[in-house]
């Protein structure tokens, strides 16, 4: 069979970010600070600064969809520019949903392609894995980057666009 490809996001120097938000842990008291804006050659760059700070540690952007459908699709390929640090990849099937699907990847400070099978994406809520399985979900309609590794650091991610396939 062969799959088709679905373009989540293509960003471009015109691209409209209003879908896209930033949820840093100062909703629980922390001091962290996360941007999200389009460089000059038109890629979306989150960066910014997590701190530990008053029990912080986090800082994130999410994107709402439109519903994409995921019956055909197997995986989600991030062509992406990192810093050489860890991030989380999320996605939500419902934007309601209380929970994500979350997959750890490694950046490594090069432009490069990731590819995050969406079998492998497990439910999290809070930092804390559910007892539920998998992504198993027909639909996709939020997707987000998170960064907390327990540090305080300066972040920068790149991101030239988002393929489901």
């Amino acid at each position: 069979m062969i799959q088709s490809s679905i373009v989540l996001c293509d960003f471009h120097s015109n691209a409209d970010l209003k879908n896209w938000q930033v949820v840093d842990d100062v909703v629980m008291g922390g001091v962290s600070s996360g941007n999200f804006k389009l460089d000059v050659k038109g890629n979306a760059v989150f960066s910014g600064r997590v701190s530990t700070e008053n029990n912080g540690g986090f800082s994130s952007v999410r994107g709402s969809l439109a519903k994409a459908s995921v019956s055909n699709n197997q995986k989600i390929i991030l062509f992406l520019k990192g810093d050489g640090k860890k991030y989380q990849f999320r996605v939500k099937a419902r934007r309601g949903d209380y929970y994500s699907y979350v997959l750890y990847f490694e950046t490594s400070g090069d432009w490069e392609q990731i590819e995050i099978p969406l079998s492998k994406m497990y439910p999290a809520f809070r930092g804390r894995r559910l007892d539920k399985p998998n992504f198993d979900q027909s639909q996709i309609e939020e997707i987000a980057f998170l960064i907390g590794n327990k540090v305080g650091e300066e972040f920068s991610l790149s991101i030239d666009k988002i393929i489901l396939q």
